[in-house]
Formats: structure tokens, C-alpha cells, sequence
């Protein structure tokens, strides 16, 4: 009795610690982490994500490392530029553990001296830099700590991926005189703009001006050329005329040099009439000397177009045109 109860205490035994074994060797490895393997206390190998198998009592799981992407966010602190200019300045740095056996042990404690380093490269870079500069090129600032960043921390099986910085924040009288020298800065343009557009619209002006000048000459010349050539053919033509009255009279022909002569004292008629600086002109016409005109103009149409019977023959001379002029 008493051997089969210590048998069945044996077995109990035996299964438990096979049990016991068992959980001890086989681990389940979450996705996104790899856990160290220590044999004896010294690191042996790593398990990556899955089912992982271990050597019970003689291995053991050392560090369990995340190998995702991680973020630190770093503290504000102060720090002052080359031109001795105090700002408060925090940031953000992204990591991910490449090497989990050099990340668990070649440093101690991977999250603080990964923010202790950013801290202190951090004032490092803002040292070497005017406050102008600090300010206006954030892109040189993340560039550079990532490229200090990653060759420290290197050793340790991590690689930077990003180091942002969030804000920084001068003085507030520091912030003061920077807002007015932008407003200064900002109505300077703005003059500077105007000043360019009055410019721009004056040359603009002066350029019309000079096409206007330009189209009127070019008018003024083709109409000196037209009057020209209006009064080149009213000469040919008049000299055309003289030519043919000329002709008529040598043939013996008088009326024709009776029509010339009367549409010259017509015209004279018309031009004192007309003239501006008289008032009042008078002009006693002998009622004979313009009925024999007009004779000779009718007669003249009628030998031109041959209506009626012959024209009488005229030799009256052009009315005498007397008169006083007031």
C-alpha cells in the first residue's frame, strides 16, 4: 500500500516536471521582437518571432527586445548659439534595434543613453550655429544630429531613422525685436514692390506715349504724301485744262477762255466773300458783263455736249469786278 502511493506520488512528480520542462523550453516569440538566448549566463543565440525552442535548466530567455520602430520624445531644454543666444528647444527621435544581442548588451540602458546622447548633440549643433541660422534651417539641424546620431549609436546594434526637431522658442525679448524686424522687413518689400510697379507702370506709359508719337508721325507723313499727291494731280490736272483752252484759243475758239477767265472771277467773288477778317464786302456786278458770262458758259456747254443750234460767237471780255472792300 505504502509502495503504490509513493509510486503514484512518483509519477505526479515526474509529470510535473516534464511539464515544467516542457513550458520551460518552448517559448512563443510575439511578431516584432526577438528575445536572447543565455546559456550558462553568457548570450548563446537569438529566437525571432514564431515558436522558439530552448534548452531547458541549461538556457534560458535573457532580454526580451523590441526590434519595431520606436520614438523617443526628448525633454525641452536650454541651450545657447554661437551668438549667445538662449532658446528652449525639444525634439522627437525615431530607432529601430537592428542588433538585439549588441542592443541588450553593449549598453545598459538603451532608451536613456539614446535621450542622454540626443540631449547632449542637441546642444552640441545649436553651440555651432547663429540664432538666425537656428531658426531658418530646421532641415540642416534634423540632417546633422541624424548623421551625429546614428554614428554614435552604431555600436549598439541601432540605427537612427529620424530625429525631428520640434520647436524652438527664443527669448521673449528676443521674440520681440525679431517681430519687428520682420514687420520692417515685410513693409520694406512692400515699398520695394510699389516703388517696381510705379516703375514698371511708368516705362509702360512712356512706352505707349512713344507707339502713339510713332503712329501719329506715320499718320501726319501719309497725309503730307496724299496732300502731295492730291495736289500734284490738281496741278496736271489745271495745267491738263490750260493746255486745252490754250489749244482753243490758237484754233480761235474764245469761249473757252471766256469759261476759264469767268471761273476765276468766281472763284475771286468767293474768296473775298469768304475771307475771315472782313465784315462786310460789296460788290457791284454789271448785270450785262454777267449775263454775257453766263452767255458764254451756256454756249460753251452746248458746243461740249452739241445740244441746241450753234453758239453765237461771244467776245466779251471777263465783268470788271469794282468795288470797295470794308
Amino acid at each position: 500500500m505504502d509502495f503504490s502511493v509513493g509510486v503514484s506520488v512518483a509519477a505526479v512528480v515526474l509529470v510535473a516536471l516534464v511539464v515544467i520542462t516542457l513550458g520551460i523550453g518552448i517559448n512563443i516569440v510575439p511578431q516584432g521582437h526577438v528575445y536572447t538566448v543565455e546559456r550558462f549566463g553568457k548570450y548563446h543565440r537569438s529566437l525571432e518571432s514564431g515558436l522558439g525552442l530552448i534548452a531547458p535548466y541549461v538556457e534560458r530567455i535573457g532580454r526580451r527586445v523590441n526590434v519595431m520602430e520606436q520614438v523617443i520624445d526628448v525633454p525641452s531644454q536650454e541651450a545657447f548659439t554661437r551668438d549667445n543666444a538662449g532658446v528652449r528647444i525639444d525634439a522627437v527621435v525615431f530607432y529601430q534595434v537592428l542588433d538585439a544581442a549588441r542592443a541588450s548588451y553593449e549598453v545598459s540602458n538603451l532608451e536613456v543613453a539614446m535621450m542622454t546622447l540626443t540631449m547632449t548633440n542637441i546642444r552640441t549643433v545649436v553651440g555651432s550655429m547663429d540664432l538666425d541660422q537656428l531658426l531658418s534651417h530646421r532641415d540642416e539641424i534634423n540632417e546633422r544630429l541624424l548623421r551625429v546620431m546614428d554614428a554614435a549609436a552604431s555600436p549598439w546594434g541601432v540605427k537612427m531613422t529620424r530625429i525631428e526637431i520640434k520647436d524652438i522658442v527664443p527669448p521673449a525679448d528676443l521674440a520681440g525685436a525679431m517681430a519687428r524686424q520682420m514687420k520692417a522687413e515685410r513693409e520694406k518689400r512692400a515699398s520695394v514692390l510699389e516703388a517696381e510697379g510705379h516703375r514698371q507702370a511708368e516705362i509702360l506709359r512712356a512706352e505707349g506715349r512713344k507707339q502713339s508719337a510713332i503712329l501719329e508721325a506715320e499718320g501726319r507723313k501719309e497725309a503730307a504724301f496724299r496732300d502731295a499727291e492730291a495736289r500734284e494731280r490738281g496741278a496736271e490736272a489745271e495745267a491738263r485744262a490750260t493746255q486745252l483752252v490754250s489749244e482753243a484759243i490758237a484754233q480761235g475758239d474764245l469761249a473757252a477762255a471766256n469759261f476759264l477767265v469767268a471761273e476765276k472771277y468766281v472763284e475771286a467773288v468767293k474768296a473775298i466773300a469768304t475771307a475771315p477778317n472782313q465784315r462786310v464786302v460789296v460788290v457791284p456786278i454789271e448785270a450785262a458783263a454777267l449775263a454775257g458770262t453766263l452767255g458764254g458758259i451756256a454756249e460753251i456747254t452746248r458746243s461740249v455736249f452739241g445740244e441746241g443750234a450753234p453758239a453765237r460767237k461771244s467776245t466779251g471780255l471777263p465783268p470788271n469786278v469794282g468795288g470797295s472792300v470794308r
